[in-house]
């Protein structure tokens, strides 16, 4: 047996990260997953090429026909998600609304009904409000974190609770295993959008979750650099997932797969340095006299801060943070045109510090903690909030 067999699946995170879906290149021994760049895949006879060609409408693991379908750069950050998330299979995409869309598609039909968190990523938001119900299936959006909401709006035709287990933007966090099992006396499918947390924080699956999907753009990720979507479950749901991606074109780039599987090595040390960083600034707001109020869940004062402490891992919180500032829209703006490290954009989950100004939420700030030294990003925000006396 070679050292490249070892099973690392069931080894620390971090090493999970770094060792698994990763050996040596079989022809060149390049210790880096090559990235290949390739549309279509050779065999020397018509008989190999049917065989093949079978296998690949079965699914079946390491056949490559077509790189729409599958290629071994994605294939190998499958690998990879397989172990951090504790899943049977998982699938690569090109972005995070794709995970999400072939997710739903893969098991909603005309006719069915689904039920949705009503507070969701934007994108999200208009999938349920527009695009589903114009394809004839249902949607009913509630706050999930009153189960009596979820069960007053299922229906016999129910087919999927949705949610996002911390939702965007105002940080709700919904308890995974009791609406886990709602849906399945229920006979509905669980899907949760992890993106906010990554499998560091938190793995839904561990918690009865049926699929788990992400933006890796953002933590898997983590440098700003690739869309990516990523979906995990049972093979049987994964692989549905698969045909309908490979029916809508949603396949990853192998450049886009390849800084993907590059910065999934960092996850667990990013992570816990954004987590880190995110506390340390969300009890520095907190403290303010011009802060109304702070949303994060590692904070006493966050409503479901308990169950985060039930669910979450490693001592960590993510790198989520919401602050809302006293005063309206020039507030918000006076402090965020005074900072000089979070650039204002939209994304996360990057080495980088993020800052969202969301004048439709009320004029919340957002941000997604990188991981620069937390006293410059503090002495920073203070410098901001001096200029505003100005």
């Amino acid at each position: 047996m070679s050292r490249y067999d070892t099973d690392f699946s069931k080894m620390n995170f971090n090493t999970r990260a770094i060792k698994c879906g990763d050996a040596p290149d079989p022809i060149t021994h390049a210790l880096n997953t090559p990235i290949y760049e390739t549309s279509t895949y050779g065999y020397e006879t018509a008989e190999e090429y049917d065989q093949k060609l079978a296998e690949g409408a079965e699914w079946a693991p390491g056949v490559y026909i077509y790189s729409r379908t599958t290629n071994p750069t994605a294939d190998a950050l499958a690998e990879k998600v397989k172990a951090l998330e504790h899943s049977e299979d998982a699938f690569i995409c090109s972005c995070g609304m794709a995970a999400i869309s072939n997710a739903l598609l893969s098991n909603l039909n005309a006719g069915d009904h689904v039920i949705c968190s009503d507070d969701t990523f934007m994108c999200t938001a208009s999938m349920f409000a527009d695009i589903l119900p114009a394809k004839g299936i249902e949607t009913s959006r509630v706050e999930i974190l009153d189960l009596e909401n979820i069960k007053a709006a299922l229906r016999p035709n129910t087919k999927v609770i949705y949610l996002e287990v911390l939702s965007n933007p105002r940080l709700k966090l919904a308890n995974l295993p009791e609406i886990a099992k709602l849906a399945h006396e229920h006979g509905c499918k669980f899907i949760v959008d992890n993106t906010f947390l990554s499998p560091y924080v938190l793995r839904p699956l561990d918690f009865g979750a049926d699929m788990v999907v992400h933006s890796g753009t953002k933590y898997y990720v983590g440098h700003g650099d690739a869309l990516c979507g990523v979906v995990a479950g049972r093979k049987e749901d994964v692989d549905r997932v698969r045909y309908y991606s490979d029916n809508l074109g949603c396949h990853i780039s192998s450049f886009d797969a390849w800084l993907a599987l590059r910065g999934v090595k960092t996850l667990g040390l990013r992570v816990a340095r954004q987590s880190a960083n995110a506390l340390a600034l969300a009890k520095w707001f907190e403290a303010r006299p011009e802060v109304d109020y702070v949303t994060y869940p590692g904070l006493e004062s966050h409503p479901q801060h308990e169950l985060a402490n039930k669910m979450f891992l490693h001592g960590c919180y993510g790198g989520m943070l919401c602050v809302h500032l006293k005063g309206g829209y020039e507030e918000m703006a006076k402090f965020a045109d005074a900072t000089t490290i979070p650039p204002v954009a939209t994304s996360l989950g990057d080495v980088v510090t993020l800052m969202f100004p969301k004048s439709a939420y009320g004029n919340l700030i957002r941000f997604s903690v990188g991981c620069e030294d937390v006293e410059d990003l503090i002495a920073d925000f203070e410098k901001a909030f001096e200029k505003m006396k100005g």
